[in-house]
């Protein structure tokens, strides 16, 4: 399966659980499954862009 194909059926998959996936949070998916970003990175910006401040 392709990263794009996993993206998109991890989106319908939250979808139907009643949140909403960002244009933004999708890249940084996708650069985190490319390697492009760590795991540390990607729980970095996710945890900046909710507000969480807790480590």
């Amino acid at each position: 399966m392709s990263i794009d194909k996993a993206i998109e059926n991890a989106v319908a998959s939250v979808k139907m659980e009643g949140y909403q996936v960002d244009s933004e949070c999708v890249q940084w998916c996708k650069k985190l499954l490319e390697k492009e970003i760590s795991m540390e990175q990607y729980i970095a910006l996710v945890k900046q862009k909710s507000g969480v401040v807790a480590q």
